[in-house]
């Protein structure tokens, strides 16, 4: 993190923080901070991750502690080395490195399986044949006490007996369940006597076929923290009412008596957290694939040309709350703007184009003439662009007859191109619809950018490209997916109903300064006027495709008040 990164961190402690440093004041576990991370391997992260990860990762730091990463792979059938090795990628992207080699729930599972036989051992875990309807029906309302299951009083022996067949694959899926026996009578219905192992006949990412049995998250996790002696284990709010079940394992089976934390995940406006949601829109083919630059997925936002900084700069201005909230778009855009207008390559895009002819620029003649890469950073240098007799300018940058207040070109006007001199225009022609098809202008060369002598006073400037070098690009102007700020939080409705169909427009008439020829995919770019870009992967040398990032004001606010 950068400094500024860390004062916005420091000016004021969270909860978190301040049960650490009670924690590291009192002596306990011996003033040691070992955070982790624990992603299922079952989709792409997104934006609500990137809040765990920071959180994680920045207290640790800040405590002198470690934070591990763990891929709580229990599920194999919704699990793929892909979402691992994207997980990885992802987090490291952020700025973030864990300790020592990535772990795996699964690496546990003997060790889970041995703690599942300690409980049964101690008349605390037993078989259940039941029907999953049957269990269902036994375990009550939140307002009904549940029933015992007929199966509740087996003895250990037996337990262990129908266990051991478990493992070995002798029932099929559904069969039949390890259970906890707590109380089936528990205000909290996570507590009355839930499932810790289940049968799933299916080929595991990790461990291939070893196992034919899995435990369920609640079982591994809170274990999988003390096997790894993790000291603050934090994870999102809706995990609360699993924390007395995580203390009740850790009891009871005598283990590192690792502690859950809660904090509220990240909710930001226009965008969903949820992996099955976002599974729904690249199934559907409503997005490109998880990594579409709309979606809220980390790679997602890495192709959009999001930056790492601002996101970790987001998260820390958002701060770390106890309560759901929902966090502006606006907030992490402004961040992004910020961020990139420090670091952008400044370059020229027209992209409606209009031709623009100087006449009595001599024919023939091509100049170069020096543009700066960042005027906020002089170390960025500078590269060449091309002026010639015709340049291409926007088409909405003249007007036959302007309104007041209008600072670009229109008959009889000055305006300066970006860069060059200033022209005057002096007459425009037209097609039989009486659309302008062209504009003929005077320069003035005593007026040269850096050493005008003209004396000519103007108020407006303008982008432009050279007709002899321009090249031809894809824009593809991303805005938001969703056209309201919570597409999920209306229960009559589908969230898809929210879908934004202008989320993406598609330009292939702008025209370019033949600098973008030489940009990498990871170089951030501002398009004068036109907001900030980045080349996207699909880009080819004979077709140059670039992702707009974000717009260069919140247009989105502007047009919502229309």
């Amino acid at each position: 993190m950068s400094q500024n990164e860390n004062k916005e961190v420091k000016e004021s402690k969270n909860f978190i923080q301040e049960i650490i440093e009670a924690d590291i004041a009192s002596g306990k576990h011996e003033g040691r901070v070992h955070m982790r991370f624990p992603p299922e391997p079952n989709g792409y992260l997104h934006i609500g991750h990137a809040k765990a990860i920071w959180i994680n990762f920045e207290t640790a730091k800040q405590y002198g502690g470690k934070t591990n990463l763990r891929f709580d792979d229990t599920n194999p059938v919704k699990e793929d080395v892909e979402y691992v090795n994207s997980i990885k990628k992802d987090i490291n992207w952020l700025g973030y490195q864990w300790e020592g080699e990535a772990l795996y729930t699964s690496n546990y599972f003997p060790q889970l399986y041995a703690y599942a036989e300690d409980l049964i051992n101690k008349g605390l875990a037993y078989v259940d044949s039941s029907t999953p309807e049957e269990m269902a029906e036994m375990k009550g309302t939140p307002t009904k006490p549940g029933k015992a299951s007929p199966f509740r009083d087996r003895k250990p022996e037996e337990n262990l007996e129908l266990f051991h067949k478990m493992k070995a694959g002798d029932f099929p899926d559904g069969a039949m369940v390890l259970r906890a026996k707590i109380d089936m009578t528990a205000p909290n219905m996570l507590m009355r006597d839930p499932v810790i192992y289940r049968i799933k006949h299916a080929h595991h990412h990790n461990t291939g076929d070893e196992w034919c049995i899995y435990p369920m998250y609640d079982f591994a996790h809170g274990q999988s923290d003390s096997i790894e002696n993790i000291t603050h284990s934090c994870c999102s709010l809706e995990f609360m009412h699993h924390r007395p079940l995580y203390d009740w394992f850790v009891e009871k089976l005598g283990i590192f008596p690792s502690k859950q934390y809660e904090f509220a995940r990240m909710n930001v406006a226009y965008m969903i957290t949820s992996k099955r949601r976002l599974l729904k829109l690249v199934e559907e083919g409503l997005v490109s694939g998880w990594d579409d630059p709309r979606m809220s997925t980390l790679s997602g936002m890495r192709r959009r040309g999001y930056l790492p900084q601002s996101i970790r700069r987001f998260c820390a201005q958002t701060g770390v709350q106890k309560r759901d909230n929902l966090q502006e778009m606006e907030l992490l855009e402004s961040i992004i703007r910020d961020d990139l207008n420090q670091v952008a390559t400044r370059a020229m895009v027209v992209m409606d184009p209009l031709k623009l002819v100087i006449t009595n620029y001599p024919e023939g003649q091509v100049e170069n003439l020096p543009s700066k890469n960042n005027p906020q950073d002089d170390s960025a240098g500078e590269h060449m662009m091309t002026f010639s007799r015709e340049i291409w300018i926007e088409r909405g940058d003249f007007m036959i007859d302007p309104p007041k207040k209008y600072f670009r070109l229109a008959p009889d006007k000055h305006v300066r191109l970006k860069g060059a001199y200033i022209i005057q225009a002096e007459k425009y022609l037209q097609d039989e619809a009486g659309n302008i098809t062209e504009v003929h202008c005077k320069y003035f060369p005593e007026s040269k950018s850096g050493s005008d002598n003209s004396g000519i006073k103007v108020k407006g400037t303008m982008h432009w490209v050279d007709s002899t070098s321009g090249i031809p690009l894809e824009l593809r102007l991303y805005d938001r997916l969703f056209v309201d700020p919570t597409p999920t939080g209306h229960e009559d409705k589908d969230f898809l109903e929210f879908f934004n169909k202008e989320s993406l427009v598609i330009n292939n008439e702008a025209i370019a300064e033949a600098h973008l020829k030489e940009v990498g995919e990871t170089e951030p770019l501002q398009f004068m006027r036109k907001g900030y870009f980045i080349k996207d992967a699909d880009s080819t040398p004979d077709k140059l495709v670039f992702n707009r990032t974000v717009t260069m004001r919140d247009s989105w606010a502007k047009m919502q008040k229309k």
